[in-house]
């Protein structure tokens, strides 16, 4: 037995049973997280009674509504630490506050030459946005290596960041081997040679401890769904400084100061970068979400986690036929592949066992080509998860050996 954090939450969570009311061991949190009853109770009554458009009705409802909204964004700024409220911009997700920065900061100060620095375990989300936006730009994408044991390469970064590069992007932590960056080290870095960071914060916001000013980034991003809220809405966080530098990423109502057929002038941030009727029930579920997080203490849920997965790494190390990937010490995250057994084979049979992973490639192709398989069995704990879910992973896996001989 370790040292594993218990936290025993299930009862919170009604999307832990099946429609039979039999357990069932989720194992994906990774994906998307379940809802505890606590942010489900929240976006109902936002949608029910008290429902209404924000921030233009002149009538008391929307006048609440436009409170419980903006509180949601002071709330957002508080638990991660954010110096204003004014830095918390709502887009519909990671990928959208990406594509965000990429747009608009990238759009108005890349150039031909510059350069942008990924590495090679970045989701998509994290890739495709600035291959769009060094096409337009005539900027080039450079990719940061890993170590052996699947961390990103500061060694290396420190070595090759040049005053060309102008935008560093990286993971947290992992979405595939839940690594963990040392972001302040790589802030060093990136500020060292005059370029911003971008973190992506989607695996790192329900698992640890967030402060803006102790990272250094120049932007962070992360979705609601994966902290336990709501699907349509996520943060981005940006340094004051730089949104009241960055033009409109959209058009439309809500983001204006005046219109006219001659000129239209634009809102200060963070109004300027959220064009029309915003996800309102969305964000006050956020709201809920990060209460519900944050009274549980996110440095527990990382011991609790990480606990897990070093419990799983230590049982799966123990069958010939599984080969993990990734760190010892991970966040929560343990991909692995079963000898002769496709990962959709083996999700498969799990199911069947009231146990749910994820199979493929995780929205990380290029890592997948460094690992040299073309997809991965991925496990991942949620503050919900404990050493039942372990044990049915287990029980799954056996019966999978025993299919197929």
């Amino acid at each position: 037995m370790n040292d594993t954090v218990i936290l025993d939450r299930k009862a919170d969570f009604p999307g832990l049973l099946t429609p039979q009311g039999a357990a069932w061991h989720y194992l994906d949190t990774a994906a998307t997280a379940q809802k505890p009853q606590a942010v489900i109770d929240a976006m109902s009554r936002a949608l029910g009674r008290d429902y209404a458009t924000v921030h233009r009705g002149v009538y008391a409802r929307s006048a609440e509504m436009t409170l419980a909204y903006e509180a949601a964004r002071r709330r957002t700024a508080q638990f991660i630490g954010a110096a204003s409220e004014n830095e918390i911009v709502f887009v519909r997700g990671a990928t959208e506050g990406i594509n965000l920065v990429a747009s608009s900061w990238g759009g108005a100060s890349l150039k031909p030459g510059d350069r942008i620095m990924l590495s090679v375990l970045e989701h998509h989300s994290n890739i495709v946005p600035w291959q769009m936006v060094a096409e337009r730009t005539g900027a080039a994408i450079d990719v940061c290596p890993l170590t052996e044991d699947g961390r990103i390469d500061l060694d290396w970064l420190e070595a090759n960041l040049t005053p060309q590069h102008k935008l560093v992007a990286l993971a947290h932590v992992s979405n595939v081997l839940g690594s963990i960056l040392g972001a302040k080290r790589a802030a060093k870095a990136a500020h060292g040679v005059g370029a911003k960071l971008l973190l992506d914060g989607c695996q790192a916001a329900p698992r640890m401890r967030l402060a803006m000013a102790e990272l250094d980034c120049d932007f962070y991003v992360f979705s609601a769904h994966k902290l336990y809220g709501p699907t349509g809405i996520g943060v981005l966080w940006a340094r004051e400084e730089l949104l009241d530098a960055m033009p409109p990423y959209q058009g439309g109502g809500a983001m204006i100061d005046r219109v006219t057929f001659e000129k239209t002038t634009y809102a200060p941030p963070p109004q300027r970068f959220e064009a029309g009727t915003p996800m309102i029930a969305e964000a006050i579920a956020l709201h809920a979400a990060i209460d519900y997080v944050d009274a549980l203490d996110p440095e527990r849920l990382f011991e609790h986690e990480s606990g897990l997965a070093a419990q799983l790494r230590e049982e799966l190390r123990q069958l010939n036929s599984i080969r993990l990937f990734g760190p010892e010490k991970s966040a929560g995250i343990v991909s692995f592949a079963m000898e002769g057994v496709h990962p959709h084979d083996l999700g498969t049979i799990l199911d069947e066992e009231n146990v749910a992973i994820r199979a493929g490639h995780h929205c990380a192709q290029p890592l997948m080509d460094h690992l040299g398989v073309p997809a991965t069995a991925r496990a991942s704990f949620g503050l919900y998860s404990d050493e039942s879910d372990i044990a049915a992973l287990l029980r799954g896996i056996e019966r999978t050996k025993r299919i197929f001989g």
